[in-house]
């Protein structure tokens, strides 16, 4: 099904995991694409996957507000403007207090970087009523604090607050702004947290991963496919009426 035919979709952090799959889904749906993230040779293996669907590959540090407008740009320039932004961009990790201390990097990142980019494509934006959307890509973890993850919590956390309050903004001019929080899902990211998560307790990765989908009712990550279908939904006329929310794929691990 080609729902989203010659539609303009922009996607950060295309390179790997859901943003990745992300733009496989919206490519073979039609969509004209326009991958962003910091990793060029990443992007370009994305872009080969996408088959005969127009691409465009930018570079883009959602932490620089100078790459971040220039890549935004580039697209609507190639592409034409832009229908949607899925904003899967992030960085996970723990952070301690300290000289070492990640908390604002991650913030400036996950929280500011998506705002960056988000006002950027504002300034390319098609025209009403064509469908307008934005779909953030927070986390599980927006929902529920995780000791020495302050920085990533509180970015995650925030990015609802933005959600709400931008749906909002942008209600009259008829663009619908959404969140998803996915629990776990099977990338790179996951792994590295599981990893972590056996290096702390002295313990091997597939007893971390026993141990992590204990808390998962269906007791399984999630696939970047499975987040890619719902941000497809969040994009179809299906899913019109919805702006200002927040949907949770996590397995069951959070029931708000």
């Amino acid at each position: 099904m080609r729902q989203q035919h010659n539609r303009h979709v922009v996607i950060t952090g295309a390179s790997s995991g859901i943003g990745r799959a992300v733009a496989l889904r919206l490519a073979r749906e039609g969509a004209r694409v326009s991958l962003l993230a910091r990793r060029v040779e990443l992007l370009t293996e994305t872009a080969a996957l996408c088959g005969d669907a127009p691409t465009v590959i930018a570079a883009c540090d959602v932490t620089d507000g100078e790459s971040v407008e220039a890549a935004f740009a580039h697209a609507a320039g190639r592409h034409g403007p832009i229908h949607a932004v899925v904003t899967a961009a992030g960085l996970g990790g723990a952070n301690q207090p300290g000289a070492g201390d990640r908390f604002e990097l991650l913030v400036d990142t996950n929280l500011a970087g998506t705002y960056r980019c988000l006002r950027a494509a504002e300034r390319h934006l098609a025209a009403g009523p064509d469908l307008r959307q934005f779909v953030l890509i927070a986390s599980v973890l927006a929902r529920f604090g995780v000791p020495g993850y302050t920085g990533y919590c509180a970015s995650k956390a925030a990015l609802l607050g933005l959600t709400k309050a931008l749906a909002l903004e942008l209600a009259p001019v008829g663009v619908r702004v959404n969140a998803i929080c996915p629990g776990w899902v099977d990338t790179a990211m996951a792994w590295q947290g599981l990893d972590g998560m056996a290096g702390a307790m002295g313990i091997t990765r597939d007893e971390a991963h026993r141990i992590a989908m204990q808390a998962v009712p269906l007791g399984r990550m999630g696939t970047p496919e499975e987040v890619a279908g719902l941000v497809s939904w969040l994009l179809s006329p299906d899913a019109a009426i919805m702006t200002g929310q927040a949907l949770d794929p996590n397995g069951g691990a959070w029931m708000g």
